[in-house]
Order: structure tokens, then C-alpha cells, then sequence
């Protein structure tokens, strides 16, 4: 077997992870720190099989079923690389090509399309207190059918973004960032800044940021959380934090100040997000159909936006970071390039751009652990028989 494979196996039989066995992923901090270096181990696994040519494939057939109602393209590529890597089709439900909008429930949607399906990924990011609270809908509804003998089985429902939390790219950047540092290990006491930075849009989901404070402080990292006044993240995302770090040993802090956020900063992540409380009156006034008091709402926000233009990632301040990696879960607005005046300087991006673009390269790997873990009741076994099968993913001719 080859070494490096098998010291991820060993590491896992060190982990217990039981719970993972059958279950959804709505949540890091739902999970056990076992748990979240499990889905590191494992698709660390799948990535040492595929870079040596062995089909990491555990179906035969089915369906991984995707559910996107926000724009995508990095995570919806990332699914559908980690359901195919995996063995598995994947079919997109395209809810205007549904039925829907004819008055078809959540319950018969979630019941129709789960015949053949193994996983689902579901996005639904775009309002305060809906997202999260659709995917429980949508799963309780599978496991209802499942229990009146409609399903064979339950497929395992992997969050792809929620209104809270960001977990397949959290986990994706907690994978960079460890394969930077030498191992989760090596995370204790780096300074991890993530800040909010100009955007000249003004809905971009808080579940980014938040995914980030809520899974890196727990591995003892300072982690600084800055904005301008007034673009607060959910309370209890910070509680999570602020729990997180003083379990690991790490901290949690909080600063209106871009410039001392990224003071000695090992990693940056500057990325733009709305203010909670308007996206808390934005979903209202979605409830209520009152589109011109969306309208007037956006370009309340577009101005308070407009006020804090300086928070732009510049090479000036990188330089007073400890030589920091820039991370960025991509489409960043890049000044002069995708707008006049946006979250970083061009030359910026340009210096980091490869290393954002092998930050993304982890998602469908994080994915793939994710639907691993949960179908997979002997996860040592299943690597070990998937290695010693040796079984070819691309035919060379020796």
C-alpha cells in the first residue's frame, strides 16, 4: 500500500466518527472534532487515489441530485466532480423546469426526486432564516417517505450553502490551508483574518464569514473578525465562535479596523458581505411581496456600502501582514478587471491568483469526503479495498 495512504488510514483509526454513518451535513459546529478531521482525512485519501490513478469509485450506479437556488459555479462544478469521482450521476433539479410552479410541495419534490438518489446538495443562501430551515424541510420529508416504505433508502443531504454556515467551502479552505501549514497540527496560534472588504453589491450572503469563524477557531488559530460598523454577522454564529476558541486554546476577536485585522497576519480572507439586520428586513420584505421596499432597501444599502470604499485589499496592507496567504472563495470584485472599485487590487489578486485557484481545487475532494463518511460504514476497509483493487481511472497503455 502506498505510505502516504496508509498514515491517512492510520489517522483515522484514531478518530471516531461514527456519526457521520448515515447522516446529513447541514453544519461544521454540528459536528465533532473527530468528525471534521475525518472529512479532512478522507479527502485527503481521495485525493492521494486519484493523483495516482486509482478510481476512487464506490457506486456502481445512482444519483447525486443537486438543488441550486442561487447562482454557482465553483460548488455546482465541485458536486458534480465529487458525486461522478465517486461513481455516482448527477442530475440538476432546475425548479423552473419543475412543477413546482404549479403548486408541487417541498414534500412531493423531495419524494420524486429521491427514488435513485444517494445524495442531495441543496444551495439556498439568499434569506435570513429560510435556507437552513429548507434543507430540514426538504430532509424530513425524504425521511417521512422513507418511513412510509416510498423510499428504499434515505440519500444524505449535503449542504452546498446555507444562510448560516459555508461548510464544503470552509472545509475546502481548511484543507489549503493545512496542506500550507503541514497539517491541521500546525494551525495552533496562526493569526487568520477575515474581514469584510468594499463590494459594489449588496447582497452577498453572511454564511461566508461565518463559516470561517465558525470552524477555524477550532484549531487554536487567532481568529480576528473585522468590518465596518453595522455589518454585523448572525450573534449566534459569534457564540460558536467565541465557544470554539476557548476550547482550542485559540482566540476570537473583533475589530472595526481593517488595517489592524491583517497586522501579522499569517492567513486574509477579505470578502464582502451584507449587514445581518438588512438581510433580516430583506427576507420580510420578500414575505411580503413589497418589491418597491426591496428596491429602496437596495440602494439604502448600495450607499452604506459607498462609505467604507476604503476597505479594499491593497498591496500596502498585505504588507503588514507575516507574509500572508490571500484566500478568497472566488468571484472576487477586482478593481479595474470585474469593476472600478471592489474588494482587491489587481495586482493583488494577481500575485495570489494560483494559490486561490488550488484553494478551490479542494471543494470536490471536501464533497467527496462528506458523502464517503456517510455511506461508508468501514471507511479503513473501503479505502483499502479501493487501493488494493488498483482498479485504473484513466486506461494507460505501459
Amino acid at each position: 500500500m502506498d505510505a502516504q495512504l496508509q498514515k491517512l488510514i492510520d489517522k483515522l483509526d484514531t478518530l471516531d466518527f461514527s456519526d457521520m454513518y448515515e447522516g446529513d451535513f447541514y453544519l461544521t459546529w454540528e459536528k465533532s472534532q473527530d468528525d471534521i478531521e475525518a472529512v479532512v482525512t478522507v479527502a485527503n485519501a481521495l485525493r492521494n487515489l486519484r493523483e495516482r490513478n486509482i478510481s476512487p469509485r464506490i457506486f456502481d450506479s445512482g444519483l447525486g441530485i443537486s438543488v441550486f437556488r442561487d447562482n454557482s459555479t465553483r460548488t455546482r462544478f465541485s458536486f458534480a466532480s465529487a458525486c461522478n469521482m465517486l461513481g455516482l450521476a448527477v442530475q440538476d433539479l432546475d425548479e423552473k423546469k419543475s412543477q413546482i410552479a404549479h403548486g408541487e410541495t417541498v414534500r412531493e419534490t423531495a419524494t420524486m426526486v429521491s427514488f435513485m438518489a444517494d445524495v442531495i446538495g441543496i444551495r439556498d443562501d439568499m434569506y435570513i432564516g429560510e435556507g437552513n430551515k429548507y434543507m430540514h424541510e426538504f430532509m424530513d420529508s425524504i425521511i417521512e417517505s422513507k418511513g412510509d416504505g416510498v423510499l428504499a433508502q434515505k440519500p444524505t443531504l449535503v449542504s452546498l450553502q446555507c444562510d448560516i454556515d459555508h461548510p464544503t467551502q470552509s472545509m475546502a479552505d481548511l484543507l489549503y490551508i493545512a496542506e500550507k501549514f503541514g497539517g491541521l497540527e500546525n494551525l495552533k496560534g496562526k493569526k487568520i483574518a477575515m474581514s469584510w472588504a468594499y463590494s459594489p453589491s449588496y447582497a452577498k450572503p453572511l454564511s461566508v464569514p461565518q463559516a470561517i469563524v465558525g470552524l477555524m477557531t477550532r484549531f487554536g488559530m487567532d481568529v480576528v473578525l473585522a468590518h465596518p460598523e453595522g455589518y454585523d454577522i448572525m450573534p449566534e454564529v459569534e457564540q460558536v465562535a467565541a465557544k470554539n476558541a476557548a476550547a482550542s486554546g485559540g482566540t476570537f476577536t473583533k475589530t472595526n479596523d481593517m488595517a489592524e485585522a491583517f497586522k501579522d497576519a499569517d492567513i486574509v480572507i477579505p470578502k464582502s458581505w451584507a449587514p445581518f439586520v438588512g438581510m433580516e428586513e430583506r427576507t420580510k420584505l420578500y414575505a411580503a411581496g413589497d418589491f418597491d421596499g426591496i428596491d429602496a432597501l437596495e440602494q439604502r444599502l448600495l450607499e452604506q456600502n459607498k462609505q467604507h470604499m476604503d476597505w479594499v485589499t491593497t498591496p500596502e496592507l498585505m504588507g503588514l501582514t507575516n507574509n500572508a496567504i490571500y484566500m478568497h472563495p472566488l468571484p472576487a470584485d477586482i478593481e479595474g478587471v470585474s469593476c472600478e472599485h471592489g474588494e482587491v487590487t489587481n495586482d493583488v489578486f494577481e500575485a495570489h491568483r494560483v494559490g486561490m485557484y488550488r484553494e478551490a481545487s479542494f471543494k470536490p475532494y471536501a464533497i467527496a469526503a462528506m458523502i464517503f463518511l456517510a455511506k461508508c460504514k468501514d471507511v479503513q476497509g473501503a479505502l483499502k479495498a479501493l487501493d488494493a483493487q488498483d482498479k485504473q481511472r484513466l486506461m494507460t497503455v505501459k
